[in-house]
């Protein structure tokens, strides 16, 4: 006599119905993201923004030049959107940066 392997549905409750096993996993919430932001200045060099984008958010030179542009004529602009660890750590690496290159560059994050 040859068997078959017994499936879900060969099972039967008290009433004679197959029975359905349904499991459900709880969804999991993707974590906020965050905006880096570079804020324009009167005297951060418009070629140190171009490095610390190039540098720090792996843009190419071309890229990188026109979001300098943006900054500069637009006083802000939204250079990457990241989990909230890594803004704080791109944040931190900006300023550290111009800092101990003596220049007053702000780089701030927000909630997107």
């Amino acid at each position: 006599m040859i068997q078959r392997p017994l499936h879900m549905s060969d099972k039967k409750d008290a009433d004679g119905d197959a029975s359905v096993v349904v499991q459900t996993r709880p969804k999991t919430k993707r974590p906020p993201l965050y905006k880096v932001l570079l804020l324009n200045d009167d005297y951060t060099p418009m070629e140190f923004v171009v490095h610390v984008l190039e540098r720090f958010f792996g843009m190419s030179h071309a890229q990188a030049f026109e979001i300098m542009l943006t900054v500069h004529k637009k006083g802000l602009a939204v250079v990457g959107v990241f989990s909230h660890e890594i803004a704080e750590t791109k944040v931190t690496q900006v300023m550290d940066f111009a800092r101990r290159h003596q220049h007053p560059l702000q780089c701030t994050m927000e909630k997107e």
